[in-house]
């Protein structure tokens, strides 16, 4: 289970910024975590929940927001979304490699005071 090794450096971003900001507690830390981005959402907040014991945000809430994957097509210049696993573009039907967003796994945002 990755997701533990990623929400103790997520924990450690955001202890960095509360301490940089003389906060004494943390209340709420915001990910955005892509389809793409091989994390599993439960996964996570379990990690969260064992990583947090004992500092500063033991009693904050987790905030995950899943970003949906978007592809570019070079061919007619568009945004899409894809369709299950396929990266055809569904205006040309030409297949996109350029993927925009859904590989995101990052600190969205943190409450402290």
């Amino acid at each position: 289970m990755h997701e533990v090794g990623l929400m103790e450096n997520a924990l450690a971003i955001a202890l960095n910024y509360a301490t940089r900001d003389r906060a004494s507690h943390i209340h709420q830390i915001a990910l955005r975590v892509g389809d793409l981005s091989g994390v599993e959402p439960d996964a996570l907040r379990f990690a969260f929940d064992v990583v947090t014991q004992g500092t500063i945000a033991e009693r904050a809430q987790l905030k995950i927001e899943t970003c949906p994957t978007v592809c570019y097509c070079n061919d007619c210049q568009r945004e899409f979304r894809p369709i299950e696993l396929g990266y055809e573009c569904p205006i040309c039907q030409t297949w996109s490699s350029s993927i925009l967003q859904g590989k995101e796994l990052e600190l969205a945002s943190l409450e402290v005071s």
